[in-house]
């Protein structure tokens, strides 16, 4: 059983590595982005709720994000384990992930960090939009996210810190590589 949140600024290969890692482990990887994103598809209210922060490169606001990880990890498939991809992003929303986990009678096993300096992200992030065609990939969205993941994510390296379950990995290098870094830190 792993309970995991992969953590990292846009860019760092958390949904990349994410989806390898789930599937060695047989446990579903739980994207907020992803959730997210298919809501705007859809035009559900709080899609259309969320597309105004996300088309800025804003966070989503956190009592809705934190109502949809409620929702998802009472779900069956989350029992044996899960890998949160994008959640928390910010101190407010760990301490109220610990609230929900302490509730579900759940611990955390890792906190993985991918770090991967800005001006890759940036390079990263744009051949990304190119290929996805991903409207809040562009250059000046791009920037924003990372500013905002630099003021308002970052802190959560400190708070997981002292826990002793955070993961350092350098983001940089082949796919497999960090691959294999990740698998040893959370073995």
């Amino acid at each position: 059983m792993k309970r995991l949140i992969f953590m990292g600024p846009p860019g760092a290969g958390k949904g990349t590595q994410a989806d390898i890692v789930k599937a060695k482990f047989q446990i579903p990887q739980i994207s907020t982005g992803d959730m997210l994103r298919m809501a705007v598809k859809n035009g559900t209210t709080m899609g259309l709720e969320a597309k105004k922060f996300m088309d800025a490169g804003d966070l989503v606001p956190d009592a809705v994000v934190i109502g949809i990880i409620r929702d998802r990890l009472v779900e069956k498939d989350c029992a044996n384990g899960f890998i949160l991809d994008g959640f928390p992003r910010t101190v407010e929303q760990a301490k109220a992930l610990s609230e929900i986990l302490k509730e579900l009678h759940m611990e955390l096993d890792s906190v993985v960090n991918l770090d991967v300096p800005d001006e890759e992200l940036v390079k990263r992030l744009l051949g990304r939009a190119i290929k996805e065609g991903r409207s809040d990939d562009n250059e000046e969205t791009i920037k924003n996210r990372l500013h905002t993941y630099n003021t308002k994510t970052l802190p959560l390296i400190d708070f997981y810190k002292g826990t002793g379950i955070l993961r350092q990995i350098n983001g940089l290098g082949s796919m497999e590589e960090i691959t294999d870094s990740i698998l040893k830190q959370i073995q």
